[in-house]
């Protein structure tokens, strides 16, 4: 029964580090992470990739507990991730008969990029792109070097290239505290580790894992924009993965691709990217819920309906109020100047 790194005990120490409120139980072929997330219309469940269940009898056992303690939480529904179980060809029918329901969008990824470690180092370079491959056989020869590291003061590293990839494309990063937690409370459990691409002894190039025994995932990653002709952060991964292979484990997990067939999609780049590395696409069932208070859980399905109907409609009068906000401010920039001047003289001649 193999576990996600969201259904791990280092992970319910990172989320309690947080100041989240957790749970974890198990049972005979089961077992889960639960973690109490708060919304305007009250309280839910939510197991990232979980429950953990060999079978699908022990799914509904754990279906059976998280119901419980929603109830004692007050929660209004559960919402579930289910990827460890064989499901059979019809997921969507067994969880169905289950007695959830799906939920509105997906949390975490169902669509991911495995690449597998069990294969020897040849087989596993023989399966990427032929420039993947070159780049990580020969980059050292342009006087780029890879370290890894598990001091987790070294984040910051990783944080100023999210910051600086941040400010020149649409892209919002986890936040810092967030990413700060992640590195102190993981790597002593030695269940993260970073990884950095020098070029003289400079960093260019960062990314954090999350690791399990059998699984390493490809979790963040930023590089210098100024050094992107190296291609640091292709021979990067590689290192990650041998690395990961080095230690035991079995699968390299490039976590959340688009489908292949929506080019228009806006992960398709850097799905393009990590499958560049060989490997299998995954497919997970998705985020289901399982409704505790069903009249609360039908609210809050409504409130969220209305608020995505809204969304559209809000960023146009925004768009609409920018420039004419800007110039009103524009206009009302000489008189503010002068008003401030103004006061800053009573002020000095009192």
């Amino acid at each position: 029964m193999t576990s996600s790194i969201l259904q791990s005990a280092a992970w319910a120490i990172f989320q309690r580090s947080l100041g989240k409120k957790v749970f974890e139980q198990s049972g005979d072929g089961w077992s889960f992470l639960a973690i109490q997330e708060k919304t305007p219309l009250g309280s839910f469940l939510y197991t990232p990739y979980g429950p953990t269940a060999a079978d699908v009898p022990a799914l509904d056992s754990a279906l059976e507990a998280l119901a419980a303690l929603a109830k004692a939480e007050g929660a209004h529904y559960v919402r579930v991730e289910p990827v460890g179980a064989d499901l059979g060809a019809d997921a969507a029918a067994v969880l169905s008969g289950l007695g959830l329901v799906k939920a509105p969008a997906d949390i975490q990824p169902h669509l991911t990029w495995m690449v597998d470690l069990t294969q020897d180092e040849d087989a596993i370079l023989a399966g990427m792109r032929s420039t993947s491959r070159n780049l990580y056989r020969n980059i050292h020869k342009k006087g780029v070097t890879f370290e890894v590291s598990t001091d987790p003061e070294d984040i910051s590293i990783l944080l100023g290239f999210l910051h600086d990839v941040s400010e020149r494309a649409d892209f919002k990063a986890q936040s810092d505290d967030y990413l700060t937690h992640a590195a102190r409370t993981l790597i002593p459990a030695g269940a993260a580790k970073l990884f950095i691409a020098k070029l003289d002894g400079t960093p260019i190039a960062a990314a954090l894992s999350y690791d399990t025994e059998t699984t390493r995932v490809y979790a963040h990653a930023a590089a210098d924009d100024s050094h992107r002709k190296l291609n640091a952060g292709i021979p990067l991964v590689v290192t990650m993965m041998m690395d990961a292979k080095q230690a035991g484990m079995s699968r390299f997990d490039m976590w959340g691709v688009s489908p292949e067939d929506e080019p228009d999609h806006k992960w398709a780049g850097f799905s393009r990217f990590k499958r560049s590395f060989g490997g299998f696409e995954v497919a997970y069932p998705g985020s289901w819920d399982l409704p505790v208070n069903k009249t609360m859980h039908t609210a809050y399905g409504i409130a969220r309906r209305l608020r995505d109907a809204a969304g559209p409609a809000l960023h146009k009068a925004r768009a609409a109020a920018g420039p004419v906000l800007h110039k009103a401010r524009t206009a009302a920039g000489p008189a503010l100047q002068k008003a401030r001047a103004a006061v800053g003289k009573v002020r000095s001649s009192r």
